[in-house]
């Protein structure tokens, strides 16, 4: 069975979403595990997980990360992560892959298909097998519970109901 670990230090977790309509706001979570089982080198037989911390919010926008942990959206006082465990991988081709599995936000459980792409495997300097994807999706926050907004006097509202997100991620097989 070959296991890979996350590199962290070059890894990423990126969303973005509307704001007011009119621009887009980007932000990363900065604390991340993704642990990869495949148990023949078969992708379609891989199982994924993924533990996001809460916490670890970035907007660069201190009073933003504050009310994005608070009860109005994430409430990372009672909801420390946010997770996904994979059900199941389809190859579409070589390079790309369709993830399909349980994220979970604020308590709530969805199933939500996610686009990966293959980036390519090399060796590290020292030896070690690396192996990096970059994985696109997108989702309603709604469906997770995520409900706070605000009318503007010009029609629409703060905060898009539309979250989308990327994640690229280099692994070391151990």
């Amino acid at each position: 069975m070959a296991n890979w670990q996350l590199d962290g230090a070059h890894s990423e977790i990126e969303f973005k979403v509307r704001h007011m309509m009119i621009s887009t706001v980007k932000g990363q979570f900065k604390n991340f595990e993704v642990n990869v089982q495949n148990p023949n080198d078969d992708l379609s037989q891989a199982q994924v997980e993924v533990k996001i911390e809460v916490d670890s919010i970035d907007t660069k926008n201190e009073q933003r990360d504050q009310h994005l942990k608070s009860s109005d959206f994430f409430d990372g006082a009672s909801n420390q992560y946010i997770t996904f465990q994979s059900t199941s991988i389809a190859v579409v081709d070589d390079e790309n892959f369709k993830i399909t599995g349980d994220l979970t936000i604020n308590q709530v459980t969805k199933s939500i298909t996610v686009d990966a792409e293959f980036g390519g495997m090399a060796k590290d300097p020292w030896g070690n097998d690396k192996v990096g994807y970059t994985v696109n999706g997108k989702i309603n926050r709604t469906d997770f519970g995520l409900t706070w907004n605000a009318a503007l006097e010009t029609g629409g509202v703060m905060v898009s109901d539309e979250v989308k997100f990327t994640a690229d991620l280099q692994f070391i097989k151990s």
